[in-house]
């Protein structure tokens, strides 16, 4: 899953990552980033790939 790295400045490939619910109950991704491996957090939960 692609996210926006503060870091980097950029939008990363996001490795490690985990589905998560924020304290409002909506679902967020967590992970790192490929390149610097800072944190990484992305709104809405993992999208289930297409066959």
């Amino acid at each position: 899953m692609e996210g926006y790295c503060v870091k980097c400045k950029a939008k990363r490939e996001m490795k490690d990552e985990k589905q998560v619910t924020m304290k409002n109950g909506r679902p967020a991704t967590q992970g790192t980033c490929s390149v610097c491996s800072t944190k990484m957090f992305k709104i809405g939960g993992i999208k289930k790939e297409a066959k």
